[in-house]
């Protein structure tokens, strides 16, 4: 569960890894930041079709999971898995709803340190304070068709969990376009976000489990 979380926390503002060449370290880092914040500043919701491949280094094959994410501010968020099982998080302001199947579970934000913490790294993806945070390293790169942020976990109970997080965005700056989380284990997993809807109308019922 916390992991799951942890996933979910950088999608609020993304080819494998070891398919990504030609990344070079940008010049201009404060311009680059100023058109990330500025986006960030803007999006008051987002709608997307995400793919998620996850590699783990026991198992051949790769498992493939397919959903919706929805982001309205301020503090709500529902990450829901179609394919292949049915799985939805949502996080309606301080509270945290989570449904498996039929089985709804529901969580007080305040009274649950690790969602509390994941939730003020949330809201910092979303107000551009990610980048000025010290909870993380950052290194900016880019190539011909993106740029790259390398995140590099500084607080310890993260550090445990993840090695590093890579998000990409276009050159144009517009949304993340996709988002890669490298585990302490090496297993690592790539979301790519597909017909991204910035600014539309999400009804209010997205936020609520029953």
């Amino acid at each position: 569960m916390r992991k799951q979380l942890l996933y979910i926390l950088i999608c609020m503002l993304s080819v494998s890894i070891k398919a990504q060449t030609g990344f070079k370290a940008v010049k201009d880092t404060v311009s680059l930041k100023e058109k990330i914040n500025h986006i960030s500043k803007e999006t008051n919701s987002l709608e997307s079709d995400f793919v998620q491949v996850k590699t783990l280094s026991m198992l051949s094959e790769k498992i493939t999971s397919k959903g919706h994410f929805c982001f309205k501010k301020d503090n709500m968020l529902r990450w829901e898995y179609v394919s292949p099982y049915t799985y939805i998080i949502v996080i309606n302001k301080d509270k945290v709803l989570i449904k498996d199947e039929s089985k709804l579970k529901k969580y007080d934000m305040n009274s649950n340190k690790i969602f509390k913490e994941i939730n003020d790294i949330m809201i910092s993806c979303i107000n551009g304070n990610i980048l000025s945070s010290n909870k993380f390293k950052i290194a900016y790169s880019e190539n011909d068709k993106s740029y790259r942020l390398e995140l590099t976990p500084l607080v310890k109970g993260m550090k445990e969990s993840l090695k590093k997080i890579y998000m990409y965005f276009d050159k144009g700056v517009t949304s993340v376009i996709k988002l890669e989380m490298v585990e302490s284990t090496d297993d690592f997993t790539v979301i790519d976000f597909t017909n991204k809807k910035v600014n539309g109308d999400i009804p209010a019922e997205k936020f609520i489990l029953k």
